[in-house]
């Protein structure tokens, strides 16, 4: 636990970190030790913005006043930051099938059984959309609303990760309609909708 006091929660720092002359006078105290003056100058406000974004920071011990300097205190940002809610972890169907290493970045990506964000690294993405073609059966053709509405369900940018499905060879389609082409076949509880393949 921190020895000093902590008036300031999470969500308090974060409405007022919102606003961005306040979070360049942070910003300039996390830099480096400076005078409300100094943090003033750095952050293109008036000295008394500078300590009116300075003071609560202070009680709450968040910001630390060594003489005339102020200093953010990290190891109090930290816990401000342990406060704030997890994510829930990956539904156990989001897991299954995967392996070990697999599971793991899924957990870095899913809360639940939503995708919070598409992986911008491509080994990471090509994990998630193995993942997401299990729920595609293999010869069975569906067409483009079933195939979003199925990966709907896991993130609203559906059409980015349809394109990523095909541009990596997990799907294919012809105009009219989609199917597995690729990734690993695994029984999943509940999947397809589709028309099966001819």
């Amino acid at each position: 636990m921190c020895a000093y006091p902590r008036p300031v929660h999470a969500r308090d720092f974060l409405k007022l970190v919102l606003d961005p002359r306040r979070l360049a006078v942070i910003g300039a105290v996390a830099a480096a030790p400076r005078t409300a003056a100094e943090a003033a100058a750095a952050a293109g406000v008036t000295e008394r913005d500078a300590l009116r974004t300075l003071a609560p920071l202070v009680q709450g011990g968040i910001v630390a006043r060594e003489g005339d300097a102020y200093r953010l205190l990290s190891d109090a940002l930290r816990e401000l930051a342990a406060d704030l809610p997890q994510p829930a972890p990956p539904a156990p169907h989001v897991l299954m099938g995967m392996t070990e290493a697999e599971q793991q970045v899924l957990a870095r990506f899913f809360s639940g059984e939503r995708l919070v964000e598409i992986p911008a690294t491509r080994s990471k993405r090509q994990v998630v959309l193995e993942r997401l073609a299990l729920d595609v059966e293999p010869g069975v053709r569906y067409d483009e609303r079933e195939i979003n509405d199925l990966l709907r369900r896991y993130h609203d940018d559906y059409t980015s990760l349809r394109r990523y499905l095909v541009d990596e060879g997990f799907l294919d389609r012809d105009g009219r309609a989609y199917w597995r082409s690729g990734g690993r076949v695994a029984t999943l509880p509940g999947t397809s909708t589709g028309q099966e393949a001819d």
